[in-house]
């Protein structure tokens, strides 16, 4: 019985290629925008330290307590009318959305349509809307919704809201609806779509990015208002949460673990919404730069 012996291969191994080495520039750039981020986070690492100073240690220099005391996250809710306040703003967010989709979509599908006269100055005009500030027209809003008699009622401040991020929402969507070829309107159009079919069917689910843009801006610029709210309202319980944690700011005293634990509480649920539809917000604002 013969055996086989096997011969090491002469021809030399390919040596595995070695990881490049990051340039001076990549590693520049890292180190800046990690410092940076740190930077940004600073503020908000401080929210939190100071959230969980207990309250003989506020007047203190350290920078961090001698023991942490997060007891200021259970008073908030238990002393003040943070609870009232959240869902304030929570309604007034989502409602002051809602009217401002209601009224956006028509106006810029049709704007982004439709060539019609007077196009170039009903766009200016919606442009110029946006640069006017609440605060400069606060008089004559009080005055208007006083003669209606809405004071005092989170109606009122859906209402106006959705009249200040009403302009951005047309022009972001105008600009994303625009991008998308008419010509598959018209094809749907030919299978047996009306106009109304056609827009829900096939342009709405292609101009999402666009449409989620302008919620996402609508909703945080509703949840951050600060003027409106303390302007044009006065009870306690139904004033949104802004304005409930800048009342918290006695004459007197000020217990800042409370205040920042509130702070903290507000900014919580606008930093989750921003991260779940993050990607679209981005591909809504690029919409209409490539063409």
């Amino acid at each position: 019985m013969s055996t086989v012996t096997l011969r090491p291969d002469p021809r030399p191994r390919p040596s595995p290629r070695a990881r490049p080495r990051p340039r001076t520039k990549t590693v520049l750039l890292t180190v800046i925008a990690w410092a940076l981020a740190a930077l940004f986070l600073l503020p908000y690492v401080q929210m939190v330290i100071t959230a969980a100073r207990p309250a003989d240690e506020l007047r203190d220099n350290a920078y961090l307590p001698a023991h942490f005391d997060w007891s200021a996250f259970t008073r908030v809710w238990s002393d003040t009318t943070l609870g009232q306040n959240l869902g304030n703003t929570l309604l007034i967010a989502a409602g002051s959305t809602l009217l401002v989709l209601l009224v956006a979509l028509p106006a810029a599908y049709y704007t982004a349509r439709v060539r019609f006269r007077g196009r170039t100055a009903f766009l200016l005009l919606v442009l110029v809307t946006q640069m006017f500030q609440p605060t400069a027209l606060q008089v004559g809003l009080y005055r208007e919704f006083h003669a209606l008699g809405m004071l005092d009622t989170t109606t009122v401040l859906m209402v106006a809201n959705a009249a200040f991020n009403l302009a951005f929402a047309v022009w972001i969507i105008s600009a994303y609806i625009g991008s998308i070829p008419v010509e598959l309107e018209e094809a749907a159009m030919m299978d047996g779509c009306g106009r109304a079919r056609a827009l829900f069917r096939v342009t709405l689910p292609l101009a999402m990015p666009g449409i989620v843009t302008a919620v996402i801006f609508t909703f945080i610029a509703a949840w951050n208002e600060f003027i409106m709210g303390l302007t044009l309202t006065t009870s306690p319980e139904r004033q949104p949460l802004t304005v409930g944690i800048n009342n918290m700011i006695g004459a007197y005293s000020v217990q800042w673990n409370q205040v920042f634990a509130a702070s903290l509480v507000a900014i919580v649920p606008v930093i989750v919404l921003f991260a779940v539809i993050e990607r679209h917000v981005v591909s809504g604002l690029t919409a209409g730069s490539v063409k």
